[in-house]
């Protein structure tokens, strides 16, 4: 697991690196003209070839951070304006510690609070939880937090927007900015593919999204919201990285295929999918485990 504040110093401070990582540089804009010959040339691929997507300077509005983590504040594409807003972040930074494999918590009372940050990384406000709605570090690693605020409140008072889950699966390929509150830092890079099981010390997550090695995430950017950068919408949530080649321990995760081979990945960093949770919220962003579509653990 990506480890929060007090491992992310232990571990910088080793490395010499300092109190706070580098601000990574956001995603560059393409240029905004072009030379006659230039435009010519892709006027004429343009006949014979599909357009790229259109990519975005993906920034940190509607992030937040935890105690110990990072999230973002989230919607799903039914939620209403007049909606409780929710939070997601990781299982494990849960402020009660990591739930044990198999164990999925729900409906809890929870006061916990989240600064908000504004595009800039500003922090504009704090808001509360009124209950933990969903956790757990089996097949997947979430937590969502009910806010005591709609996404109306969050938006007139401090002109933010949540980000909205996509509630269909990623694609390999995928141009993606990790965004973490907690550092205030985004990580840009792409979906270099996904693992069928994904185990780490005692837990298992099933099709995690491995990164291309250039989002190179730390202590503290566990729960951050993973965003397409063609939509800017969340398409995973951080949660871990292989830090010294070790064969899946704790902050050494190995990939398991289907045929149970292992393979390891010293250096490279994995999220979890989230397009399953949509379908396990209701009318008012009620966690309903019981609906059709919904897939995710029950307890």
């Amino acid at each position: 697991m990506r480890k929060p504040l007090v491992a992310a110093l232990f571990a910088l401070a080793i490395a010499g690196a300092g109190a706070a990582p580098a601000v990574a540089a956001p995603v560059s804009a393409k240029p905004a003209t072009a030379s006659a010959a230039s435009a010519s040339a892709i006027a004429v691929k343009a006949d014979t070839k599909a357009a790229a997507p259109t990519l975005q300077a993906v920034n940190l509005a509607g992030t937040v951070a935890l105690s110990n983590c990072s999230g973002s504040v989230v919607r799903f594409p039914n939620s209403l304006d007049t909606d409780p807003a929710l939070v997601l972040s990781n299982g494990h930074c849960l402020s009660t510690g990591f739930p044990e494999p198999g164990e999925v918590l729900v409906n809890q009372a929870s006061s916990r609070t989240f600064g908000l940050l504004n595009s800039a990384g500003t922090r504009v406000a704090t808001l509360r939880a009124s209950k933990l709605a969903y956790g757990t570090m089996t097949d997947t690693d979430i937590s969502i937090y009910q806010l005591t605020s709609t996404y109306a409140t969050i938006k007139n008072s401090y002109g933010i927007s949540a980000l909205t889950v996509q509630d269909t699966h990623p694609t390999a390929g995928t141009a993606i900015t990790v965004a973490s509150g907690y550092w205030k830092t985004l990580y840009n890079c792409n979906i270099d593919g996904f693992v069928y099981r994904l185990k780490e010390g005692d837990w298992t997550w099933k099709d995690s999204v491995r990164y291309t090695s250039a989002c190179q995430t730390i202590g503290g950017t566990s729960g951050s919201p993973v965003i397409d950068q063609s939509t800017g919408k969340v398409v995973a949530v951080n949660n871990t990285g292989n830090e010294d080649g070790a064969r899946c321990t704790e902050n050494n995760p190995c990939e398991v295929d289907a045929s149970g081979n292992v393979t390891v990945r010293q250096g490279i960093n994995y999220a979890q999918e989230t397009y399953l949770i949509p379908a396990c919220f209701t009318t008012g962003n009620q966690l309903n485990l019981s609906a059709s579509a919904c897939t995710l653990p029950k307890p």
